[in-house]
């Protein structure tokens, strides 16, 4: 029995992937999960609501919250493109930690000089869980405007008339 009778019963054509059954045409598209690409660090990310995404260093401490102005696509049931960034458009996010990525050594050697170099370098990261994306101006939530509220509550303590001495 050759190859050609085996196959003869069958069709040949290659499984369609995930993504081309996605992309079909007159394939429904509502529901589909809203990303944004952002840029920070001079690096572009593409995120969506409840990822965790490790950053170049941001300054603060775990619990902050984190808004990433620079957004160049918002995706989901439509997708606008900015030129360069979308307008109105804003990612926040919670910081999670501070850490430091591996150690990757430099190492240069000149044969028969005895001549070598070593150098060490850990690059500083942060982790951040992004908590929503959006769109048309709207600023974060109050639950993530939090912390940005906390510092004027202290601040209202002393106004009460108490004296600090």
């Amino acid at each position: 029995m050759s190859v050609s009778e085996e196959s003869r019963g069958r069709d040949l054509s290659p499984e369609p992937t995930a993504r081309s059954r996605l992309f079909e045409a007159g394939a429904e598209h509502e529901g589909r999960k809203m990303f944004a690409v952002i840029k920070t660090g001079g690096k572009q990310y593409r995120v969506a609501a409840d990822d965790l995404v490790q950053v170049d260093t941001i300054a603060g401490e775990p619990g902050d919250t984190v808004t990433f102005g620079e957004v160049l696509v918002v995706g989901g049931d439509e997708t606008l493109l900015g030129t360069p960034t979308v307008a109105g458009a804003c990612v926040a996010g919670e910081l999670v930690s501070q850490g430091r990525g591996p150690k990757v050594i430099a190492f240069k050697k000149r044969r028969r000089k005895n001549s070598r170099r070593k150098r060490g370098h850990r690059q500083d990261f942060s982790l951040v869980r992004i908590t929503e994306i959006l769109t048309d101006g709207r600023q974060p939530s109050g639950k993530a405007a939090a912390p940005a509220d906390a510092p004027a509550g202290e601040s209202a303590a002393p106004e009460s008339g108490e004296t600090a001495a």
